[in-house]
């Protein structure tokens, strides 16, 4: 079969199809050629007439069924999918499409999934009412923290940092990407030591916390880790989900663990960040979902990552919208935000989301608890529609915090 012949303007998509939105900028074919090629290489084509093709699978194909200027739309029958294996799917839509010497570059913009493939996965275990009912918190974004710096602190004083931002009023604390279990902080150390501090604050503040130990690894040792934290009385995972990829996420959410995940997106970048080629955070958002995380960054607008409202939008839509019966993930907002940010960031992402804020909070003057407490009192205003400057001047740490951050990003 020829790449053209993978084009039918004609067809109508079943309702088990996967379909995938492309934007393809040609360098060697017109975009019907190259919007074909696409189709052909992710299914069942290639670049030559072969003699090994059979009659029986042209129903097999994939099907270029849409083309408006550069964005096309491709229908990939159900069968060319193994059930419950994120690695096969995304192996074929988007795989070595990418390489292809005729385009000049390809964009992932969007998948959907049908039912009967979706329900072959897990999905999210605890989503965001089951967060909720965990924190015992129903009317507000919730409140997160990272340990910064990042890495280097030694166990002690990391569980110490932790044990500061939860008394402050941090509903969450959470590892950063790269901190695993080094010489300066082992793993097994810094769980039980911060989970004894997140004890020590539950008891003081009467409130439930949460610590999110990072348990990232290769596939056995993160299964083991999350083990640990069970056995220890966390609550809670993160995994860098694109740096140990989407198969041992699945084998972690296979395990079915008492466990809230927490999926940190590390390096994602790297194929999301150009508008023009790669794959969108939207679709790694919904891969996430489909597989069973909890929670997941989406980025901020307001802070120092990089996306506009309209990715960012996408991602909260990726999480929230209704997908064949799937719970809805917790959207976290992190990079670059403090206390001054909270209105705008609830405004945009509305209550259901995590603002999560590192610098923003460990950077306050007064310390991290004080950081804690300008964030929380920001909150507490911004649900209460009274502005952050009125509500300052009755809460000094908030006070100290617009005046450090006000005028920052």
């Amino acid at each position: 079969m020829r790449y053209e012949d993978f084009v039918d303007l004609k067809y109508e998509p079943a309702h088990t199809d996967v379909i995938c939105d492309f934007t393809i900028r040609p360098k060697e074919f017109d975009i019907r050629k190259a919007a074909g090629g696409v189709a052909a290489e992710s299914s069942i084509g290639t670049w030559t007439e072969l003699t090994t093709t059979k009659h029986y699978l042209k129903k097999l194909a994939a099907i270029v069924f849409s083309i408006n200027g550069a964005d096309v739309k491709v229908a990939y029958p159900i069968e060319l999918f193994e059930p419950n294996n994120m690695p096969n799917l995304l192996s074929s839509i988007s795989g070595n499409i990418f390489g292809l010497r005729a385009l000049e570059s390809l964009r992932l913009r969007d998948i959907h999934l049908p039912e009967k493939l979706i329900k072959s996965f897990r999905g999210p275990k605890y989503g965001i009412e089951g967060i909720r009912r965990l924190l015992k918190v129903y009317d507000r974004p919730l409140v997160g923290t990272i340990i910064k710096p990042k890495l280097g602190l030694k166990t002690q004083d990391h569980a110490q940092v932790a044990y500061e931002a939860w008394i402050g009023g941090c509903d969450m604390v959470k590892d950063d990407e790269n901190l695993s279990s080094q010489k300066f902080n082992p793993f097994e150390d810094r769980v039980m030591q911060t989970l004894e501090s997140r004890d020590r604050a539950e008891a003081e503040t009467g409130e439930r916390k949460t610590y999110m130990a990072n348990i990232t690894a290769e596939t056995d040792e993160m299964v083991k880790r999350a083990e640990f934290v069970l056995e220890q009385g966390g609550e809670y995972v993160m995994v860098d989900i694109i740096t140990c990829g989407f198969a041992a996420l699945q084998t972690l959410r296979k395990r079915d663990f008492n466990l809230v995940i927490h999926a940190h997106r590390a390096g994602h970048a790297a194929f999301t960040k150009n508008p023009a080629h790669g794959i969108s955070m939207n679709v790694i958002a919904k891969a996430a979902r489909i597989i069973g995380v909890d929670q997941l960054h989406v980025g901020t607008v307001f802070g120092k990552m990089h996306e506009t409202r309209k990715e960012v939008r996408a991602n909260i839509k990726a999480l929230k919208a209704k997908m064949s019966g799937l719970k809805q993930v917790f959207p976290v907002a992190s990079g670059g935000l403090h206390p001054g940010l909270v209105p705008a960031l609830t405004e945009f992402f509305g209550k259901d989301c995590v603002i999560q804020a590192g610098g923003g909070i460990h950077g306050h003057k007064k310390g991290t608890v004080a950081g804690a407490k300008a964030m929380r009192q920001a909150v507490d205003a911004t649900v209460k529609r009274i502005p952050l400057r009125k509500f300052a001047q009755a809460h000094k740490e908030l006070r100290v915090a617009l005046q450090i951050w006000d005028k920052v990003l």
